[in-house]
């Protein structure tokens, strides 16, 4: 495999795994305010996501995937509303253990990486295309 396009496959599996990153990141975002549909029930439980490394033992390129998209098994905060449909026989409302914050830098820690690899494509596309123009 040239070096042209072993960029391109690093790159590709870096984008990859930073779009589902995105989509975790997301969906927890989305989720924030969730309560359970029960009385006293769990709402929605944060979800994380890890990486690994995955080496192509035929080409021996080393790239990222995705291990394993978990939850986060924290505690959940609770409040106070004994009108909330989602309050237990106490009044309290259990709350989803996401941190918009949190999840904010997650998701432009992501963005920035995704733009690395596809800042990475590009130029591995031009690299190609100068080559091209050279030999013809």
């Amino acid at each position: 495999m040239d070096s042209l396009s072993t960029i391109t496959a690093i790159a590709s599996s870096g984008l990859r795994a930073q779009g589902e990153r995105m989509r975790v990141v997301s969906e927890n975002v989305a989720n924030a305010n969730s309560t359970s549909d029960q009385p006293g029930g769990d709402p929605y439980r944060r979800k994380t996501i890890s990486f690994s490394e995955l080496i192509d033992n035929g080409t021996g390129i080393s790239q990222v995937e995705v291990a394993e998209i978990s939850r986060d098994m924290s505690d959940f905060t609770v409040r106070y509303e004994p009108a909330h449909p989602a309050a237990d026989d106490n009044g309290y409302v259990k709350l989803p253990n996401v941190n918009p914050l949190l999840e904010m830098s997650n998701m432009r820690e992501a963005s920035r990486s995704y733009e690395a690899n596809m800042s990475m494509l590009e130029n591995a596309r031009s690299m190609r295309n100068r080559l091209i123009d050279l030999i013809e």
